[in-house]
This record gives C-alpha cells, sequence and structure tokens, in this order.
C-alpha cells in the first residue's frame, strides 16, 4: 500500500469521524431538549459513519497482515487520533444521554 493510498485512506477516516463527532453532539443537544426521538437517530447515524471509518482502518490493517509494505505519514496518525477521541466521545455522550433521559 502506498503512501498515497494510506494517505487517501487517512482522509476517509478523518471524514467519516468527523461526521460521527458532529452528529453526536448534535444528539447531546437533542437530548437536552428531551428529543429524544431524533437523539437516537443521531446515535445510530453516528455509529454507522463509525463504522464507515473502521471499515477503512481496516483495510489498511489487513493490507499490512497480509504483508503489504504500508507507508505511513502524520494523516494516517491523525486519522487514527481523530478516530479514538469520537470513540471516547461516544461512550462519554451515550453516558451524558442516559443522565437526561432520567
Amino acid at each position: 500500500m502506498t503512501k498515497e493510498e494510506t494517505t487517501m485512506t487517512g482522509f476517509e477516516i478523518v471524514s467519516y469521524s468527523g461526521d460521527a463527532r458532529s452528529k453526536l453532539l448534535t444528539a447531546l443537544a437533542k437530548a437536552k431538549e428531551k428529543k429524544f426521538e431524533e437523539c437516537d437517530q443521531l446515535i445510530e447515524a453516528a455509529g454507522e459513519c463509525l463504522k464507515e471509518a473502521h471499515d477503512s482502518q481496516m483495510d489498511v490493517m489487513q493490507a499490512e497482515a497480509t504483508g503489504d509494505d504500508v507507508e505511513l505519514g502524520f494523516i494516517m496518525v491523525h486519522a487514527q487520533d481523530h478516530l479514538m477521541t469520537t470513540l471516547l466521545l461516544k461512550d462519554i455522550i451515550g453516558t451524558l444521554i442516559d443522565v437526561y433521559r432520567a
């Protein structure tokens, strides 16, 4: 896998993660307004974005696992950071939404 290919995959991960992050923050705002149906839809949509990001991440991992020489650059490092912080945000927002439901 070339550096260009991993860079493009990194951009995919950042894009999907960013979409998920936006949806999660909007879901939290909807929970504050007690609009839980909209909140739940946004959480589900964010989950779909995170699945896409994870699938892109797995493409790189599978390439490396099969012996492909994967060249990583800073964009991929940034993408991994972006994905992991969004996954953490999902967990935290899930707990906050539970508080608003109570």
